[in-house]
């Protein structure tokens, strides 16, 4: 007879484990940073860029940056800007122009539209979308037009670009999102 109970309870409590969550691991995403993306913000492909050239009205523009990090401008061609904040890329152009194109330039970067951020899995329209300020994974499948019939609705995985490769990990749903990450919300068991 307590063969049998064990065996019950063996069976009964792999069975509820399925039901259980899994640990949230967030500490290499904690990392690369969580929250407000101000000044810790690197420029890479999919942003775009308002620079305003003081003075020179015709160097003024939007710019997105391409694939190899770049941005292309009137007079100087590409400049590679990737990697760096808002503030690094402004000092860049700066130099480009002071060398022979522009007397003392003056030039602010700003970021015009972030590089979107991707949902898959189990929500209802899966794919690009762009990003939003303050965005939680919540907030990104509310974007992406709900759960699905089969998601886990507390926890998703999150995968962001950092300083060594990407970083992935289980995460909360009020867990902020970045641009560039990909969010995978996970199917249920029961």
């Amino acid at each position: 007879m307590n063969r049998r109970a064990l065996l019950l309870t063996l069976a009964t409590s792999l069975a509820l484990g399925g039901c259980l969550r899994p640990d949230f691991r967030t500490a290499a995403l904690d990392a690369t940073g969580t929250g407000s993306i101000g000044a810790r913000y690197t420029l890479s492909a999919g942003d775009k860029l308002r620079v305003i050239v003081f003075g020179q009205d015709n160097l003024s523009n939007i710019y997105a940056v391409d694939g190899a990090g770049r941005i292309a401008m009137p007079l100087i061609g590409p400049v590679a800007i990737g990697g760096q904040s808002t503030g690094q890329a402004a000092r860049t152009i700066e130099a480009r122009l002071a060398a022979g194109y522009v007397r003392e330039p003056h030039v602010t970067v700003e970021i015009d539209t972030y590089r979107p951020f991707y949902i898959l899995g189990e929500v209802t329209t899966s794919g690009q979308y762009p990003y939003v300020n303050g965005m939680t994974v919540e907030s990104a499948v509310a974007i992406a037009a709900g759960f699905g019939p089969r998601a886990a609705r507390d926890y998703a995985v999150l995968t962001r670009d950092g300083p060594n490769g990407l970083v992935s990990g289980i995460v909360p749903m009020t867990y902020p999102v970045r641009p560039g990450d990909t969010i995978v919300v996970k199917e249920r068991f029961f």
